[in-house]
């Protein structure tokens, strides 16, 4: 650890080869972490590369006393994650016919979207809030229990709660909601 205060230090000096071994340490921890939320090779490693360069930019905010090193380069990894699967351009492209011959088909999938989306909205005030933190903004429940301000047992009921209401409601819906979850 003590390596890594010097390293840090000379980093937030914009010294190139801190930032290298500081990457040759933390990228493998790092892109594994990214892999598994976006599921695309190409895309985890020019989000590994982004978030390097966040950290090269970003060196002098890094504060040792509010965590560790890891920590912090993990947050902008998985913040990085979250924007690219929160983007809002079309998954599909319609305009291309040998993209996506069947139009009717999208039709569909819109409107079971947003009977899903429905269902969300019907859900108590907590047990929407539950499922917006941990399956739309991709907290983990330690995270989301704490953003919520309830004890951990009680944000799991919650989350319990939710989808046993959305399974009996949507129990289709929710089997192609989590099908594009899984795709992302």
């Amino acid at each position: 650890m003590h390596n890594d205060n010097r390293l840090i230090q000379q980093l937030q000096n914009k010294d190139e080869y801190a930032l290298s071994l500081l990457y040759d340490k933390y990228s493998g921890a790092i892109y594994s972490v990214i892999l598994k939320m976006i599921k695309d090779e190409g895309k985890a490693q020019n989000l590994l590369q982004d978030t390097f360069m966040t950290v090269w930019e970003k060196a002098e905010k890094y504060d040792a006393s509010k965590g560790r090193f890891y920590t912090w380069v993990y947050r902008i990894a998985k913040n990085k994650v979250l924007n690219v699967l929160r983007k809002t351009d079309p998954l599909i492209q319609t305009d291309d016919f040998s993209v996506y011959t069947h139009k009717e088909d999208a039709i569909s999938i819109d409107s079971e979207y947003l009977e899903l989306n429905g269902a969300i909205t019907k859900l108590e005030a907590h047990h929407k809030e539950a499922i917006e933190l941990v399956y739309f903004k991709g907290l983990t429940h330690k995270e989301a229990h704490q953003e919520m301000d309830v004890p951990l047992g009680t944000f799991k009921s919650y989350v319990r709660q939710a989808l046993k209401h959305l399974r009996e409601s949507y129990a289709k819906t929710l089997g192609l909601l989590l099908l594009i979850l899984n795709a992302l």
